[in-house]
């Protein structure tokens, strides 16, 4: 032990998860917007407990003031995906950005691991500017679908409780559940094109009645009540019978009638 401040140690790596995962987020938001849909599902971050560190340290025989360049995932950023197609396009996406440095990366999914792991993994360096001065870190991003990834959490607390010495029986049971996950991972990508449009739909549909409801409100706020009123009928009588396309024909009513209450109040 080299009687460091751990906290002070750790503050770069945590401003590090936390800048990436607004990152992150940010370009899923963008990517959204531009061509309908996001290849990212959703962000996690987190940074490796101190008691971690030195455990991978002592196994990896790492030396105490080596720490910072030879462990490369106490930041750590994971990325989750519908469709394995779709990590292939988020790493492309990372290797493509000017605010980061790819070291290098591993897949795990061409070349899984033999107790079953796949995911793909991206070790990169990160500037940050801290209160002292621009420091850079080592971060590691873990790009995998939400069944790799359901799959690793169960490995890792598993690994955890037996101490990284799994009992056959349950590795091999281990070793099925990858193979099972692969397998549904394979069937959600040949139905992909359906799941999608299933998607849309449904976020067409949402984002259509967020609309309509936003707009009878907006009338209320002209004193607009009695069409108001008329509009919330309609729009129960149209949620009723699951009509998309009355509700999108209302869409277009209500904000014509927004467009005349704004006229009529010197707003146009």
């Amino acid at each position: 032990m080299d009687g460091r401040d751990w906290n002070l140690f750790l503050l770069p790596y945590e401003q590090a998860v936390e800048e990436l995962k607004v990152k992150f987020k940010t370009m899923r938001g963008e990517l959204k917007a531009r061509e309908a849909y996001a290849p990212i599902e959703f962000v996690t971050g987190r940074v490796k407990r101190i008691s971690s560190i030195l455990e991978k340290a002592k196994r990896l025989n790492v030396a105490m003031d080596q720490i910072e360049s030879g462990i490369e995932d106490i930041a750590g950023i994971r990325i989750m995906c519908q469709f394995v197609d779709d990590i292939r396009r988020v790493a492309e996406l990372i290797r493509g950005r000017k605010d980061l440095t790819l070291i290098y990366e591993k897949d795990y999914i061409t070349n899984f691991k033999d107790s079953g792991y796949r995911s793909y993994h991206m070790i990169v360096e990160y500037p940050v500017q801290t209160a002292l001065g621009f420091k850079k870190v080592l971060a590691e991003i873990q790009v995998r679908t939400l069944a790799m990834n359901f799959w690793a959490t169960i490995e890792h607390s598993l690994n955890y409780k037996y101490k990284e010495s799994l009992p056959d029986d349950v590795r091999n049971r281990l070793k099925k559940a990858a193979e099972a996950a692969f397998l549904l991972d394979n069937e959600m990508s040949s139905i992909r094109h359906e799941i999608l449009d299933a998607q849309r739909g449904f976020e067409e549909k949402s984002n259509i009645v967020s609309m309509v409801l936003s707009g009878i409100q907006d009338l209320y706020f002209y004193h607009r009540v009695r069409e108001a009123a008329q509009f919330q009928l309609k729009f129960n009588e149209l949620w009723e019978q699951e009509d998309a396309w009355g509700l999108k024909e209302l869409s277009l009513d209500i904000q014509e009638a927004i467009r005349r209450a704004k006229k009529n109040n010197g707003q146009a």
